[in-house]
């Protein structure tokens, strides 16, 4: 995959923020070398977070995030703080844009404890440093800049660098379970929902990393899976499925071969899959009236017969013989309350970043609201979980 091909949800989110006039978007303009955002001596120019996949060297693959003036009045300034505010929830880095000739304001130090509070590394990049007199020693995460001059610019990005590195985790999506040389089967069906032409991103993914490692993928529809086995020389190493499926799938697969699902295996990359296992279990506690999200990270035209908002409440339904609520969600919609849910069932989360993900479960704990995912909760309804997560004894023993 070319860096340019790099999903937005895998790429690292540089956000800026600081108040209005202290020069961000002419900062990130000067990072990116182009106009990316709207300049103007007029406060409150930038009204709504800007976002900007690209490859900024040498950086590689991001996305930029030119927020609004966290400063901002009015009833509209209130709402432009709060996307401001809301763009942490998937902010990897943050640079903070402070104008120099003025210093740290009381709304600056605010901001750098939101960003310690939601443990996102940071810089406290000084703009506007053309203007002093003489500039100042700087600290450990700190640089004086010039958008209008370019000075320090390269200097701020090699910082950038420097910390999106500290911050790599190495987690993988599926490369540590398999060896080079061994085979693993996707099951892939192509029903009404699937988009015409193309695998959807998380097999894209799977696949990419399966060849990378020098695994073989072998890919098929659920309707010939049976034919795909018996072709094989010897056993899959694993089988892969897409979770509405599950239930197909694992009735033909024999016992003795691993069995996953692509949300499953999302989970584990992007957050915690003991805690979403765990919140499955929910399910088998529903009481008639209780109320409960399901929430998709992306948003796309729904079809007559959509997973999330038509398969799983009627999975439900049929599972727990409750008379249940159901609200939907999308795209970057998420309540800011969670206290009249019983359970969130979120989807993989393949098109938000894994900070986005971890801040959803973290809130929905906050709330202590159970939160379980797609592919796990049809597993846990089909009677097939624990064979599901049978790859990962460590969840196995949290059950």
């Amino acid at each position: 995959m070319s860096l340019n091909a790099t999903p937005s949800s895998e790429r690292l989110h540089i956000g800026f923020f600081g108040l209005r006039n202290a020069g961000k978007s002419s900062l990130v303009n000067a990072v990116t070398g182009q106009e990316l955002s709207l300049v103007s001596d007029t406060k409150g120019t930038t009204t709504d977070p800007v976002k900007k996949a690209m490859e900024l060297l040498p950086l590689g693959p991001v996305v930029i995030i030119d927020t609004p003036g966290i400063d901002d009045e009015g009833e509209l300034g209130e709402m432009r703080v709060k996307k401001a505010v809301q763009a942490l929830n998937y902010t990897d880095i943050a640079v903070l844009c402070v104008d120099a000739t003025k210093g740290l304001q009381t709304y600056d130090t605010e901001l750098i404890e939101r960003f310690k509070k939601k443990n996102i590394r940071y810089i406290i990049a000084y703009n506007k440093s053309d203007l002093l007199e003489s500039i100042p020693e700087a600290g450990k995460n700190e640089i004086y800049v010039s958008a209008v001059k370019g000075t320090n610019i390269n200097e701020l990005k090699e910082m950038t660098g420097r910390l999106m590195r500290d911050r790599e985790n190495g987690k993988k999506i599926v490369a540590d379970l398999v060896e080079k040389g061994d085979v693993a089967v996707l099951v892939v069906p192509i029903d009404e929902s699937a988009p015409k032409g193309r695998l959807i991103l998380p097999q894209q993914q799977v696949i990419r990393e399966l060849i990378e490692n020098g695994a073989m993928a072998v890919v098929c529809r659920d309707t010939e899976l049976e034919a795909t086995l018996s072709f094989l020389a010897g056993k899959p190493k694993l089988v892969i499925t897409d979770s509405q499926v599950f239930e197909k799938v694992s009735s033909i697969l024999p016992e003795d071969i691993p069995l996953t699902s692509f949300s499953i295996l999302f989970a584990r990359y992007k957050g915690d899959l003991s805690s979403v296992v765990r919140g499955a279990f929910q399910l088998d506690k529903l009481c008639d009236g209780d109320k409960i999200l399901i929430s998709e990270g992306c948003t796309h035209h729904r079809q007559c017969n959509d997973i999330g908002t038509v398969k799983i409440p009627g999975w439900i339904n049929k599972y727990t013989g409750k008379a249940l609520e159901f609200e939907f969600t999308s795209g970057g919609e998420f309540p800011e309350d969670l206290s009249e849910y019983k359970l969130i069932v979120h989807c993989g989360g393949c098109m938000l970043n894994a900070r986005e993900m971890q801040y959803r479960a973290g809130f929905a704990a906050d709330f202590n609201v159970p939160m379980t995912n797609y592919g796990i909760a049809i597993a846990h309804m089909h009677g097939i979980l624990r064979r599901s997560i049978s790859l990962f004894p460590e969840v196995l023993k949290a059950l």
